[in-house]
């Protein structure tokens, strides 16, 4: 049975919706447990203004520096987007990307450590590095300088092997999104802003992270030479979250895919061609079939159409259904990764099972 450790999801992550207002406005969580953010990801979802970005900030960067998950961009500077992470939510100021007026927004919700950072660590060797970690979730925000030598080492203070490692370079444009996830193995990468299928590189140096640090090879885009980086490292824990890989059966009764819990939030990519990172959630699309989705490499608004190729999951308590033969995550015997957080544990701690959708 998957017994957790973790019978409140939502002091972790959470979702949540609001309408933009144009103007300076605070968003409040609703889930069982207050939540601060540490890492929160916007998205207008709304077809008059939904060629805003996927808008990424964090509490250890601070809440006015942003990346966008659709492109190469470097970091932003900008006081009318993100203005404060608080006690349980965030506020937004008036910058259309965040809060343009009448329009949809998603927000996506992690904890850390309340922005609180340690230096260091373990056996890092680049010249300066921070992460602020919470081990009791398995997610940790890290900051770095490159060295520009092929073997350098980053704390990411979880103290457990995380299973993706994701990074930008903050100080350039030009470099792209690149993802370490253990079902593609040392040798393989993935690249969050784009289509691409998984590459055979050495972003992290063929070398699998260890329970205190990941490793690097001497490219620009990851380790440049007094470049500034930023990562988000991830660690599962049992029936909170789950980082991992299926292969589609091209069929509308589709792969199940066991995660140990509920979910609440899925992103899957097809890892043999090229084709997007599709989010969902059960926040935007709370009944099955789950048919809202966003694309973390698009600037595109929600697609909720529902008509035949883009439905396509149900979510369960314990893992979820593919339910279209849709090419870019069910094709027939076609790879694919995904990661995904819990709304609610399939068995709690006290070995409660939770009710079926």
């Amino acid at each position: 049975m998957a017994y957790t450790t973790i019978d409140d999801p939502s002091a972790y992550f959470q979702t949540a919706l609001y309408t933009g207002n144009g103007s300076t406005q605070s968003i409040t969580n609703d889930g069982n447990s207050d939540l601060q953010p540490d890492w929160l990801w916007i998205k207008n979802r709304s077809s008059s203004g939904g060629t805003g970005p996927n808008i990424i900030f964090d509490s250890t960067r601070g809440p006015t520096k942003d990346l966008h998950t659709n492109n190469n961009e470097a970091e932003h500077t900008n006081s009318n987007t993100c203005k404060s992470f608080n006690t349980d939510g965030f506020t937004v100021g008036d910058s259309g990307a965040v809060n343009n007026n009448t329009d949809n927004f998603v927000a996506w919700q992690w904890k850390a450590n309340g922005g609180t950072t340690t230096s260091g660590g373990g056996n890092d060797s680049v010249s300066t590095s921070t992460h602020q970690a919470n081990t009791t979730s398995g997610f940790s925000v890290v900051t770095y300088t490159g060295n520009g030598t092929a073997g350098a080492t980053v704390a990411h203070g979880l103290g457990a092997v995380p299973q993706i490692v994701l990074l930008k370079r903050r100080d350039a444009s030009g470099h792209t999104w690149q993802m370490y996830h253990h079902s593609l193995g040392n040798t393989h990468y993935l690249q969050l802003n784009n289509t691409d299928a998984a590459l055979d590189g050495e972003v992290f140096n063929d070398t699998t992270p260890s329970s205190s640090v990941f490793t690097l090879h001497d490219f620009s885009t990851s380790n440049g030479n007094n470049g500034t980086f930023v990562a988000y490292c991830f660690a599962e824990k049992q029936g909170y979250s789950k980082f991992g890989s299926y292969t589609g059966n091209g069929n509308a009764d589709g792969t199940f895919v066991y995660t140990g819990f509920k979910p609440a939030w899925v992103m899957a990519k097809r890892t043999d061609a090229a084709k997007n990172w599709y989010i969902a959630d059960s926040t935007r699309s709370p009944s099955n079939v789950n048919k809202a989705y966003l694309v973390a490499n698009s600037s595109d608004a929600e697609d909720t159409s529902g008509d035949g190729t883009d439905s396509y999951f149900d979510i369960l308590s314990n893992g979820f259904k593919l339910r279209q033969d849709f090419s870019h995550l069910n094709a027939s015997g076609a790879a694919h990764i995904y990661m995904a957080f819990a709304e609610s544990p399939f068995v709690s701690s006290e070995g409660v099972p939770t009710t079926a959708r």
